[in-house]
């Protein structure tokens, strides 16, 4: 119980773990045991290095004091995520306001407007 506690009040403040951390991870684990298959040695020894860089940023972002910024890492890696995902739109910005806009794909060269601002771009969706 009181390990709980002592750990509990070591993590106050800190990051912690989200999905950019566990694709990092995992990132890291498939480097390591790719590594195990492969006979070269220095190859071999690249990949162990860059599998225990993974690891060590992953570890490094759950215990950071910065929040915000590792909040706002995420959330770029789930926008990214997102847009991979998402087959059956295509995203552009606004070039006056810079806001999002989602235009279904495949109608071809199109004129795109801005919902927030009126303003008309060109796009290829």
């Amino acid at each position: 119980m009181r390990f709980k506690q002592a750990l509990q009040r070591f993590m106050m403040g800190r990051y912690g773990t989200d999905k950019l951390n566990m694709w990092i991870l995992g990132g890291g684990l498939v480097l390591c045991l790719v590594s195990l298959f492969i006979p070269f040695p220095y190859v071999r020894l690249s990949l162990t290095l860059g599998s225990y860089g993974l690891m060590g940023l992953a570890i490094w972002r759950t215990f950071s004091r910065n929040t915000y910024k590792r909040y706002q890492e995420n959330r770029r890696f789930l926008l990214f995520l997102n847009r991979i995902k998402d087959r059956k739109h295509r995203y552009f910005t606004c070039p006056k306001c810079r806001q999002p806009v989602r235009v279904p794909r495949g109608k071809g060269k199109i004129m795109i407007s801005c919902p927030k601002c009126k303003e008309k771009f060109p796009g290829k969706s």
